[in-house]
């Protein structure tokens, strides 16, 4: 390879974030404290003032959200053992549905559009059960679900929506930025901070409230169940977990803040890149073409059908192009498939999960790694064909 290795994403953090980090570890105080205020109220300001707190990752801010919600292991007698359940999508990571798991429900899932490749919202009402307590619906490479649909269903139906925006921050449904307009009264939000996300802490994320939550037991459940009184001393009344942010974490969110605005620009210019120099000739089914509402957090096209996705990976690293696949379908997994799933549950999510593939997409590209790309891709396939 006559070029540098071109990844499919890589984070962009400046030196004075850098410095202030050192900075954070020179202090003394390195875990929970200011900075983790500081970036909450920064991102309280982004998610129009709604109440916003910050956790280790993602995933972790999704189960205390369902924990919230009042989601959990069924109470019916034992003759009757039903359990409260969750639906949401099967093209997803993982994480979306162990968490519905961790707290002791069940999955429901529901298969996804073909064209936003988001759950399909016209499936849901019929996946709706007395034991249906919420939905958690997944905002793909930052494409946002309906929030108007999504939050009209859950209004009528009673549910809690969990809104999984792990890739959405900076995404925005009609006008109105993910996080802040929809969903006060009934809706939770979950932003993940991990390191290919369009804004990182190395690993993190956050959770927006509804209105109707108790902010001590959202932080409490963070870390270990504890509440603290003016003496000193001390009680634990719920079970929590070990969730928090460090300080470290929040200087480098902090850091990135300023930037999220020109991130989103620059991904949409690269996505518009994309559109104009893939080759149609080529088969690829591209992703919709939305640049008012999706913060491109990931660029995906997919394979054409027959192509082996393993060879074509191979083929594009060898000419330095890195790839990734996000994601297969989780029903397909030897866990789910052991709770009842099977193969051929959900056709949409399967064949997309099979034919995905993940292109290099992140700020610091330059024009050309565009067309470099998609002339990887013209040689890979034909070589592979």
């Amino acid at each position: 390879m006559s070029e540098a290795f071109l990844p499919f994403t890589r984070p962009s953090i400046d030196e004075e974030t850098i410095a202030a980090v050192a900075d954070v570890l020179r202090s003394g105080w390195i875990t929970s404290g200011p900075k983790v205020q500081a970036f909450e109220a920064a991102l309280s300001e982004l998610c129009g003032g709604r109440t916003v707190r910050a956790f280790n990752s993602g995933t972790a801010t999704l189960e205390v959200a369902l924990r919230l919600a009042g989601v959990g292991a069924g109470d019916a007698p034992k003759e009757v053992p039903l359990r409260d359940t969750v639906i949401t999508t099967p093209l997803t990571w993982v994480a979306t549905a162990n968490v519905i798991l961790e707290v002791g429900a069940t999955p429901i899932l529901v298969d996804v559009d073909p064209v936003t490749r988001n759950i399909d919202l016209n499936r849901i009402e019929a996946a709706i059960a007395p034991t249906t307590k919420a939905i958690i619906p997944v905002d793909l490479a930052g494409l946002p679900v309906d929030r108007d649909r999504l939050y009209a269903l859950a209004d009528r139906r009673g549910l809690r929506v969990i809104e999984d925006a792990a890739q959405s921050l900076g995404a925005s449904w009609n006008g109105q930025p993910i996080g802040s307009a929809f969903g006060q009264g009934r809706g939770f939000v979950s932003f993940s901070f991990h390191a290919n996300k369009n804004l990182t802490t190395t690993e993190g994320g956050a959770l927006v409230l509804p209105d109707d939550i108790d902010t001590g037991l959202c932080e409490r459940l963070r870390l270990q169940g504890v509440k603290r009184f003016p003496d000193g001393g001390m009680d634990v009344d719920v079970l929590g977990g070990k969730f928090n942010l460090t300080d470290v974490a929040a200087t480098i969110g902090l850091g990135q803040m300023p930037y999220l605005s020109a991130f989103t620009a620059r991904r949409r210019e690269l996505a518009r890149a994309y559109f104009a120099a893939i080759n149609p000739g080529l088969g690829l089914q591209l992703p919709p073409a939305d640049f008012a509402n999706c913060n491109w957090h990931m660029f995906q096209p997919l394979l054409p059908p027959g192509v082996d996705r393993g060879r074509f990976i191979a083929a594009m690293k060898a000419r330095g192009i890195g790839v990734g696949v996000h994601y297969p379908a989780l029903h397909l997994f030897s866990l789910y498939q052991a709770l009842g799933f099977k193969q051929g549950d959900f056709p949409v999510a399967e064949d997309i999960g099979r034919r995905t593939v993940t292109l290099p997409l992140f700020p610091a590209m330059q024009d050309s790694d565009i067309d470099r790309v998609c002339n990887a891709m013209l040689a890979s396939l034909s070589e592979i064909a």
